[in-house]
């Protein structure tokens, strides 16, 4: 068999005519002499063996001329910052119509979209999330394949759209940035005082409202240039854009879901989006994990409900209840049972050593019955993993008011747990039956990835919100921020019940 590579620059040399035309078409007179063919071109293996196996059909060219979408890519490449003068030069030179031309810029077209696609489409290089099930993980297409999807596309011009789509964060962002530069980072960026003057201000914010800087930076909007907000001023316009770029880098984690729908939940703002065909459909509050319980980065399939259900407490929180004893069972209406296997034996909770219990020496299972005093509500949405963390229900309301919403144990409790199972369940709700731990599957799995976002798109391009958890690196505080978040939440100390 013949080296793919020496059959393009065969093509090429020969003149390429199979290229620009399909076998049989009649061939029109061009006015423009064709120029001398150009040096070989090695593009190699895999967009060789692309076109060799399409017959060396073109993907860019009809006819005598380059199709629109070749345009449509060379935007898209200059606004990504990938501009080629060597590509562009194939292409202007193209435009004679010589086939030799044309041919090359086909190749290198291709060459530029599949590199484009596989640098887009990349899996971060720092990614901290945890994919619980296969296929869920971001996956760089090779070379040929990037092309072949895109030979194969109904639209040329829609699929180059829709590889821009990888989620609304990355897009968002993305935008956001570079709304960021041309706004905020075009200010002068002078150092301010502990105490700055009025006319310090107005020239560092160039008489933008000191509001405004406080609102799209995670401050409190008070007006007043308090220690944080000098601070923030100070940091100055490098360090914020960096910060947009570890988002970005954070989303790419989640990968493209063009024809499908996904939840998305981000516990630094609390909030949980649900995306079909890569646009919100819906959002809500939700409360994640409190600061020395963080909820973990994670992506996982739910697969069913379960109506009715019992709470489980994990190990830490039944030895800090067993501290209140007996009483403490009834008050929370805890039943006591011997293990956690399906065969476990109920106990009298006035015969259990808690003393024993709190301090790890006897084991027990603590389970809160149903009802509108469960912790789990009436609803709890399983996507099961080893850490234990899945949404649920809740029937503290109150809890979803203020801003800051780090209450739980872990898992993700859901401001309106009945809307987000109308949209798992396609509006066909289950029925409860009454009975305990009614377990009901989904039409189908559906996706839910657990992220950290410390800046979020915005209408007018982004805005920060704050670093609970304090993942947030910066030079100097990494390995301190890293070792803290593995000493807050380890793995040991989840359960598998789920923690609340």
């Amino acid at each position: 068999m013949r080296d793919p590579v020496r059959l393009v620059r065969a093509v090429l040399l020969a003149g390429a005519f199979a290229l620009l035309l399909p076998i049989g078409a009649p061939r029109q007179a061009s006015a423009v002499a064709p120029a001398a063919p150009p040096a070989p071109l090695d593009v190699g293996d895999e967009i060789a063996g692309f076109y060799r196996d399409r017959g060396f059909a073109p993907l860019w060219v009809t006819g005598s001329a380059l199709r629109p979408e070749a345009g449509q890519l060379l935007a898209m490449l200059d606004e990504a910052g990938r501009d080629d003068p060597n590509l562009r030069e194939a292409v202007a030179a193209a435009r004679s119509g010589d086939p030799h031309r044309l041919t090359r810029a086909d190749l290198l077209l291709s060459r530029a979209f599949a590199d484009y696609v596989r640098t887009y489409h990349r899996a971060p290089e720092r990614n901290t999330m945890r994919y619980i099930d296969p296929g869920l993980a971001p996956e760089t297409p090779g070379t040929g394949e990037a092309l072949e999807v895109a030979a194969e596309a109904p639209s040329l011009a829609a699929h180059l759209e829709a590889v821009e789509r990888i989620n609304p964060v990355v897009e968002g962002l993305t935008s956001g940035l570079a709304a960021y530069r041309a706004g905020w980072s075009r200010l002068p960026q002078i150092h301010l005082p502990g105490r700055p003057s009025a006319e310090a201000l107005r020239r560092r914010l160039g008489g933008i409202p000191l509001r405004e800087f406080q609102r799209v930076h995670g401050l409190p909007v008070t007006g007043n240039a308090d220690a944080a907000t000098v601070a923030a001023l100070n940091h100055g316009a490098s360090h914020y854009e960096r910060l947009i770029q570890a988002n970005i880098e954070r989303a790419s984690a989640i990968p493209a879901h063009p024809n499908g729908r996904y939840i998305l939940v981000d516990t630094a703002s609390a909030r949980l989006w649900m995306i079909e065909h890569g646009r919100i459909v819906d959002a809500m509050r939700v409360i994640v994990g409190k600061r020395a319980m963080p909820t973990p980065v994670m992506a996982g399939l739910i697969r069913y409900a379960t109506l009715n259900p019992y709470w489980n407490l994990p190990p830490d929180l039944i030895r800090e209840r067993a501290r209140g004893g007996a009483r403490a069972m009834a008050r929370e209406r805890l039943q006591v049972l011997s293990d956690w296997s399906p065969n476990a034996r109920r106990l009298d909770p006035h015969r259990v050593d808690w003393r024993a219990v709190a301090a790890g020496r006897r084991l027990v299972n603590l389970r809160q019955t149903p009802g509108p005093h469960n912790m789990m509500g009436r609803i709890k949405f399983m996507m099961p993993n080893h850490l234990g963390i899945y949404l649920h229900d809740t029937p503290h309301r109150g809890l979803f008011r203020p801003t800051d919403r780090h209450f739980s144990s872990g898992c993700v409790r859901l401001e309106d747990a009945g809307r987000l199972e109308r949209w798992l369940f396609n509006g066909r709700v289950p029925r409860p039956s009454g009975a305990p731990e009614q377990r009901v599957d989904l039409p189908e799995p559906v996706p839910v990835y657990i992220a950290y976002f410390t800046a979020l798109p915005s209408r007018g391009g982004v805005v920060f919100v704050g670093d609970p958890y304090r993942r947030d690196v910066t030079p100097g505080t990494a390995p301190r921020r890293e070792a803290r978040a593995r000493r807050g939440a380890p793995e040991a100390f989840r359960a598998r019940r789920g923690r609340g």
